[in-house]
């Protein structure tokens, strides 16, 4: 085998195995039959709920998510989309621990305004260290940039979830050298979350290096979100296939394509 090829593992977060490397959103789709069908068609394991606007039996009286995204097949990974300070963020989290049964795998995002909804980073911080010590397995959604997401990392959290541009935005990977950073130093999982708007977005994260890659905007909103869930499903697997193969370098100067030598 040559030296040089990249060993394939596993994701595993929180010393959890899982097959996909596609983490999906359950929300903006149109009922849940899509929910449903586009998270079978994404072949995913963890699907993640955002706790305020997704019923997980917070509602008797309302249609539960876990009927069609079941926790004997899935694992849930209730989310604090929609927080903007610390103090709420961990009570989201109890509540959703108390909801799913003493759960600890969580996704935490702290947001610092509702234009932008990019990370605040000093809230967030505050929010893993609390988390963290209250027993709970934090993958944390945070800014790209290498030094606090070390230190996101040094604190206990699980995995490391940089934006790769503005939620929702759809923009993909904006810049690829803070994630690529970000990558070379972690000894955690390193997933892209938020931004990505199509297959080429997501191949491009895991060419990279990427542990996976988590969305929902760029399925939910597609014209056909079935569709695009398979699209994402083999952009991942096809990424993940690229970054262990190796690519050829980078050349300033054109290489012909059959040898020079020997030629008739």
């Amino acid at each position: 085998m040559n030296d040089n090829m990249r060993e394939d593992r596993p994701l595993t977060i929180a010393g959890k195995q899982y097959r996909s490397r596609l983490l999906v959103g359950s929300g903006k789709y149109r009922d849940l039959d899509q929910t449903r069908a586009a998270t079978e068609a994404a072949a995913a394991d963890i699907i993640t709920v955002a706790i305020r606007r997704v019923n997980i039996g917070q509602d008797p009286h309302a249609p539960n998510l876990l009927d069609v995204v079941p926790p004997s097949r899935y694992t849930i990974l209730p989310n604090t989309a929609g927080c903007y300070t610390a103090k709420d963020a961990v009570y989201t989290l109890q509540l959703a621990r108390e909801l799913l049964g003493g759960h600890k795998l969580v996704k935490l995002e702290v947001l610092g305004d509702e234009k932008t909804l990019f990370p605040n980073m000093p809230e967030t911080l505050r929010a893993a260290e609390t988390l963290v010590r209250d027993g709970f397995d934090v993958m944390v959604y945070c800014s790209d940039d290498p030094i606090q997401a070390k230190m996101l990392e040094e604190i206990g959290c699980v995995a490391v979830m940089p934006l790769a541009s503005l939620i929702g935005s759809g923009m993909g990977i904006l810049n690829p050298w803070n994630l690529s950073l970000i990558i070379d130093q972690a000894r955690v999982p390193v997933l892209v979350d938020a931004g990505v708007g199509t297959a080429s977005d997501a191949a491009v994260a895991m060419e990279l290096g990427c542990d996976g890659v988590l969305m929902n905007s760029a399925i939910a909103l597609a014209q056909d979100p079935v569709r695009m869930a398979r699209a994402m499903r083999l952009a991942v697997e096809a990424g993940r296939e690229a970054y262990l193969a190796g690519r050829m370098p980078r050349r300033f100067a054109a290489a012909p394509s059959s040898p020079m030598a020997g030629r008739v």
